[in-house]
């Protein structure tokens, strides 16, 4: 599989492994850059630290390797909009501003972004930022909002359907890779490929895509952010985010990448009846490989990096904006309370960070608070977003006794065992003991990983606990 990427598995492996000796006994005279990968929809449990699962990801191993691994990370909202709201203002879902993905970016609430760039930092992004979701005017140079939002430049891009609902309603692209894939005569193409893509076929029509390697979006927008750092001038600390559009549904994958899962098996959902073993394989089998397209991509970035000669002094982060239920309960996508759809992996690796593994609990937010500790800047108003710092350089092993995360009406409170879940309905298929006009769920998480048997009526003390954290009666 050629995906653009100029570097092979043991160069990525041993190049990254080097950093920690090069900092023994030195430090930099300047604050670190900042590199953080943030693709779309990666499911906490999806990557090649789960025993016995066939996802292949040796960049993310080799951060792993010199770095924290976080196994307890969740989102503070599962959906796309509210889940970057909540990290570009460090703030809890009730006070983030974006209450769904209908609502734009409120331009007057501060972002860690504008933080950054005030303290010196060239601030930049690429993909699908997805702050102003609701507007879907991107620009077809992707820089309509970007300097409102704190960056000092960005190539920002519609998510995969808002690109095709926008071009098609307004007869034309409204943002950059659309209007690359216009240039490169693969608009009608891509347009009518997705339109045997809607509904519940965005999941089970697993063939390859029309589009070339380096025209599919997770590439083609790593070579627009490559584009952007390489135009930052050596001594410069800078701050880039990688918002990769996939692994996020439709399961459309070029030709190469559905040639290299073919033959590869995978579990089946839980509790699912809905398609047949080889339908949910072949989906499962496009989704690890648009996971393995985003590993790859990251190790393009890794490399550059490497080559600008700053590896050495890089803090790289690695999360999603929330999960993927994958047909598990027989639910897709996101948006719901399952541990599938707010669980999201997490790594933190450079200079000072304490190789290990934690159980600590974490919010993806939290990388906010991060990235402002290691830049030495100022903190945001009402900011609950924590540094990670103490736990990535080992001065630390606890974080917060409990994670929040919400959206709608339900709320979840999690401890690290029990898990709190208020307003939402729950389907036969997926919890026993549940009273559908209970307005509270509990879980145990340590005996029923997969969330199938309500404990709340036999465990009241820790129903009040946790929902004094929620707030509410």
């Amino acid at each position: 599989m050629s995906l653009s990427s100029p570097i092979t598995r043991r160069t990525l492996l041993t190049s990254s492994l080097a950093a920690p000796a090069m900092l023994a006994g030195q430090q930099s005279q300047r604050p670190p850059n900042l590199l953080f990968f943030f693709p779309d929809q990666w499911r906490y449990d999806w990557t090649n630290f789960t025993p016995g699962l066939d996802v292949r990801l040796p960049v993310l191993e080799s951060l792993a390797a010199r770095g924290v691994r976080f196994t307890r990370a969740i989102v503070a909202s599962p959906v796309c909009a509210p889940s970057r709201a909540c990290l570009a203002s460090g703030r809890e879902y009730d006070q983030c501003g974006v209450p769904s993905n209908g609502t734009d970016y409120p331009l007057a609430q501060t972002t860690y972004y504008r933080r950054l760039r005030d303290q010196g930092y060239a601030v930049l992004g690429c993909g699908k930022l997805d702050l102003h979701k609701a507007t879907e005017d991107w620009g077809v140079d992707g820089r309509r909002l970007v300097k409102d939002w704190g960056f000092t430049d960005a190539v920002d891009n519609a998510g995969k359907y808002d690109a095709i609902r926008s071009t098609s309603r307004n007869g034309r692209p409204m943002d950059p890779f659309m209007e690359h894939l216009r240039q490169r005569g693969l608009l009608g193409a891509h347009i009518d490929d997705f339109s045997r893509r809607t509904g519940k076929q965005g999941f089970t029509n697993c063939d390859p895509c029309p589009l070339p390697d380096p025209d599919y979006g997770d590439i083609w927008s790593t070579t627009k952010g490559l584009e952007l750092l390489r135009a930052v001038p050596q001594g410069q600390p800078w701050h880039i985010v990688f918002n990769f559009p996939g692994p996020h549904n439709p399961m459309d994958i070029t030709k190469s990448m559905h040639a290299s899962v073919q033959g590869r098996e995978y579990p089946q959902p839980i509790r699912s009846r809905e398609y047949s073993a080889a339908t949910h394989t072949a989906i499962r089998q496009n989704y690890t490989a648009m996971c393995e397209t985003i590993d790859q991509q990251m190790g393009r970035v890794l490399a550059e990096v490497e080559a600008r000669g700053e590896l050495a002094n890089t803090i790289v982060a690695f999360t999603s904006d929330h999960g993927e239920m994958l047909g598990d309960h027989e639910r897709w996508t996101k948006s719901v309370p399952h541990q599938a759809s707010i669980g999201v992996p997490m790594v933190i690796a450079g200079p000072g960070v304490k190789p290990r593994v934690t159980d600590a609990l974490v919010s993806h937010m939290d990388l906010a608070a991060t990235f402002l500790d290691y830049a030495s800047a100022p903190v945001l108003p009402d900011m609950a977003s924590r540094s990670l710092r103490p736990l990535a350089e080992g001065r630390a092993d606890a974080h917060r006794d409990v994670a929040l995360s919400g959206l709608n009406k339900w709320r979840v409170a999690w401890d690290g065992r029990y898990k709190l879940v208020r307003n939402f309905t729950y389907r036969e298929v997926e919890v026993e003991n549940v009273d559908p006009s209970t307005a509270e769920v509990l879980f145990d998480l340590q005996h029923d990983p997969h969330e199938t048997q309500n404990i709340a009526p036999a465990n009241p003390h820790i129903v009040s606990r946790l929902r004094e954290r929620i707030g509410g009666t």
